[in-house]
């Protein structure tokens, strides 16, 4: 991380210097590539001001501001970019890549896509509380949740069910019997 700090209207003292890329190279673990980090610190009468500007490949975040006590600006606008590198990092780990628009490439060769379906394994676990019910309470519960299936124990038959929606809108029906 390439870090410069201006001052403006101001002298500018190590120890500002030093807090500043102290405080920033706790970002590092938001960001894997270089980074250019502009600090402009200014003081103009009682008010000081921190401004942070954080440059990436494409990324462009900005932080700015404006408190009694320098410490406090410092801390409250890397605070700031903090949050805006948290919500960028939860938005990126959303986004799904679609392998037939991209090649066929996630980001993988090949050979280590061949060698993660040797050996898969359980990435997600979760425990379901049957709830008895009818198929038409299952359906409407898929309608109102928007839920791709439904795992419930049927009233009648005492059989747990799973109902799922299929491409063409309709449902589809898997009856399991015990």
């Amino acid at each position: 991380m390439k870090i410069s700090v201006t001052f403006r209207n101001t002298e500018g003292e190590e120890w500002q210097r030093e807090y500043v890329e102290e405080r920033l190279k706790k970002l590092k673990k938001y960001i894997d590539n270089p980074v250019d980090a502009r600090v402009i610190l200014s003081v103009e009468k009682f008010r000081n001001t921190a401004e942070i500007n954080l440059l990436a490949n494409g990324l462009n975040i900005n932080g700015k501001e404006e408190e009694k006590d320098m410490h406090l600006a410092i801390d409250n606008a890397i605070e700031k970019i903090e949050r805006q590198l948290k919500k960028r990092k939860e938005k990126v780990r959303g986004f799904k890549i679609n392998p037939e628009r991209n090649g066929g490439f996630i980001g993988e060769s090949p050979a280590e896509e061949g060698e993660d379906a040797n050996d898969s394994k359980v990435v997600e676990s979760r425990s379901v509380v049957l709830t008895p019910m009818s198929i038409d309470d299952a359906v409407l519960e898929m309608e109102t949740t928007k839920n791709r299936f439904v795992i419930y124990r049927d009233t009648s038959t005492e059989n747990v069910n799973v109902i799922y929606r299929r491409e063409d809108g309709k449902y589809g029906l898997l009856e399991i019997n015990s």
